[in-house]
């Protein structure tokens, strides 16, 4: 309280009250003032651009690595705007050393003519040394900006220890020098120019500030690169002395930074070259209405990947600024997502589109926003979360409409996204539920399935878990298996299709809960393959139409639901046969009806008379047939079920298409293949 108020006085010393005749307060004659006196020599009043430099932390955020990189952010926003505002094409940034960058546009020019307001200063003087001046308050001469308070270049100008600035205009160069925000000499006239225009700005940042920081090449480039991506219409010519490259820095020593496509080409270029997308990129811009004194209201850009896996994000931006703390028009951009996927929803009857949220959508998308507003109010100097109340209803109604006409001209990839979004959603209430629930506690033995006969080895890597469809077929698999590795798991009859039930379903099924338990992993984002007690699942099921169909819907669950047992390779089908042939001592067996004609053809004499007996089903198959054909590891065969990356956006459409919701989908793809049946074994 001290440093705001004053020192504190004791009643006994508190001096006497001013005379209000005196008209101000005077010492005693002859009387100096004491170590505590607190008087109007102790205010202190800062002009020009001293508050820059006794306090950088209000106007760059500090003085570390990002506060020096600001400095060039700043500058080159100031190019940015020329070129919005259709003043200029071409932007040049040059590293020429660790402490020195060069940014140059082919703008208007700073104004230099004397400021009305000071005749005795050119207009760009004002611009570098004074706080809170600029060409931006009024709108007159930018619609949009990223400059807003008139601080950006004076701010810069004072934390540099030298500033250079050459102006190109009227076919003619001017140039003035900077030291640590004070002009070294007046504004000077070059000559004639008449193949330049635009502003040139070179500048050192103060190590009296800043100590011993550097630039970083690789955050410039990075800079141009997203600078360049947001107006598609101009170009960055991008430079660095090479002798500034690290080895193995990735960083081009020259280079034209251009995306004629705006941020769809910068999106792209960011995504990994093996990123599973669940549709195209969907990218688009649209103008945001206009002002009632007619002038633009803005215009806002964008650009999706709806990823499957990866890491997800979203990258904004105002006015060409960076908002890495989001604001007002995200909010917009998520409301228009998340309502356009509700009404599409709606629009297919599906009741369960409405629990989809924000985080359900974003949580898979790499997006990038842009939006130019007029006007716009950040917090803070640094401008790093955007506040602006009209900005969400702005952008919202602007991207409402383009979302649902996205959707309606993409059926088959909005139903797709729809259902992907849907799980999402189920599963993160099923988290929800589950945090929600009492937890056993730690001490308590674990509690396996009832119906689960497990194997004896600790090592999980030498161990196998069978999966049979029924308790006759698990009775004959606990006697042929290897009691040591082993372990069989009964599922009765088909389990669940998770592909087309509900999340509260699925989590009622005890079959699947039963299997999730044996399992030990856990399911969705909870799981957790490092407790996966079992280093095989093979799933074993009758040689027959209805094994198939068992067999296709626990692959659909893993898939769904445990996908990284199919990635890490844990999961396999079993192949039993379907038939035994015997002469004598001699024993075959074969698949289907095919390797049975080869088999009787390959393995026995002509017209010898053979005995085929065909199995009923896993149960009714002799213990030693079992064991031999389908459970020895010696004489078995297992084919393991695979995901290629590069096939995932297919396998995930043919899965949705075959075992989701849609059953006009399975009808199309029935209708499509009918013709390629050539043989129906019954």
């Amino acid at each position: 309280m001290n440093d705001l108020f004053g020192p504190k006085s004791s009643p006994k010393s508190a001096p006497k009250p001013a005379s209000r005749r005196a008209g101000k307060p005077s010492l005693a004659s002859g009387a100096e003032p004491g170590p505590d006196a607190y008087g109007a020599h102790d205010i202190e009043v800062l002009e020009g651009l001293e508050p820059v430099r006794r306090r950088p932390g209000m106007y760059i955020g500090g003085t570390d690595e990002g506060a020096y990189h600001h400095l060039a952010a700043e500058i080159l926003d100031n190019a940015m705007d020329e070129a919005v505002a259709g003043h200029a094409s071409t932007i040049e940034m040059r590293l020429e050393d660790a402490h020195t960058l060069m940014v140059r546009d082919n703008g208007r020019g700073i104004p230099i003519d004397p400021h009305p307001k000071f005749p005795d200063r050119s207009a760009l003087e004002v611009i570098l040394t004074t706080l809170h001046a600029g060409g931006k308050f009024s709108g007159k001469a930018y619609d949009t900006s990223g400059g807003l308070h008139g601080v950006g270049s004076s701010v810069v100008n004072a934390l540099s220890s030298k500033l250079e600035v050459e102006i190109a205009r009227d076919r003619v160069l001017w140039r003035q020098d900077y030291a640590r925000g004070i002009p070294l000499g007046p504004l000077t006239q070059l000559g004639n120019a008449p193949n330049r225009r635009g502003t040139m700005i070179r500048f050192s940042p103060d190590p009296e500030i800043f100590g011993p920081l550097a630039f970083s090449p690789a955050r410039l480039y990075r800079l141009c690169c997203s600078k360049a991506a947001l107006f598609r219409g101009v170009q960055i010519r991008w430079s660095v002395e090479p002798s500034l490259l690290k080895a193995g820095d990735e960083t081009p020593p020259e280079t034209l930074i251009h995306f004629p496509n705006g941020l769809a080409d910068s999106l792209n270029a960011e995504l990994p070259a093996d990123a599973s997308l669940l549709a195209p990129v969907w990218s688009g811009d649209a103008d945001l209405p206009q002002a009632a004194d007619g002038r633009t209201g803005g215009r806002v850009e964008w650009a999706l990947a709806f990823r499957e896996t990866g890491q997800a994000s979203l990258e904004s931006f105002c006015n060409t600024i960076p908002t890495p703390q989001g604001g007002t028009h995200e909010t917009g951009f998520r409301a228009a997502l998340v309502k356009g996927f509700r009404a599409w929803g709606d629009h297919r009857k599906n009741k369960r589109a409405a629990a989809i949220t924000a985080e359900d959508i974003l949580g898979a998308t790499s997006a990038k926003l842009s939006v130019f507003v007029r006007d716009p109010q950040f917090q803070g100097q640094t401008k790093e979360k955007l506040t602006s109340q009209e900005a969400a209803r702005l952008v919202e109604g602007a991207l409402r409409d383009r979302v649902d006409h996205w959707l309606g001209g993409n059926p088959v990839q909005a139903d797709n996204l729809l259902a992907f979004f849907i799980e999402r959603a189920e599963e993160r209430l099923r988290r929800r539920d589950q945090r929600d629930a009492p937890r056993k506690s730690a001490t308590n033995k674990r509690c396996l399935p009832g119906k689960l006969t497990d194997c004896t080895r600790s090592n999980v890597a030498e161990t196998e878990i069978f999966l049979v469809e029924g308790d006759s077929a698990g009775g004959s698999a606990r006697q042929a298996r290897d009691r040591e590795t082993q372990a069989v798991l009964p599922l009765k009859g088909k389990i669940l299709n998770v592909a087309s039930a509900s999340v509260d379903k699925m989590r009622a099924n005890q079959e699947l809960r039963d299997l999730i338990e044996a399992l030990g992993c856990g399911v969705g984002r909870d799981a957790d393959m490092s407790r996966l007690r079992y280093g095989r699942v093979i799933i074993m099921t009758d040689a027959d139409v209805d094994g198939a169909h068992i067999a296709t819907l626990l692959m659909t669950f893993f898939y769904r639901e445990l996908p990284e047992l199919i990635t890490r390779g844990h999961l396999y089908l079993a192949r039993p046969p379907l038939y035994r042939i015997v002469q004598g001592s001699k024993t075959v067996y074969a698949m289907d009806d095919r390797d049975r004609d080869r088999a009787i053809k390959r393995e026995f004499k002509a017209g010898a008379k053979v005995e085929v007996s065909r199995f009923k089903g896993l149960g009714e198959m002799p213990v030693s047939d079992l064991k031999r054909t389908t459970m020895d590891p010696a004489r078995r065969t297992l084919l393991k079920v695979i995901s290629l990356p590069e096939d995932r956006l297919a396998t995930s459409d043919r899965v949705e298409s075959l075992m989701g919701r849609k059953p006009e989908l399975r009808f199309q793809f029935i209708q499509d293949h009918a013709r390629s049946v050539e043989l129906l074994d019954v």
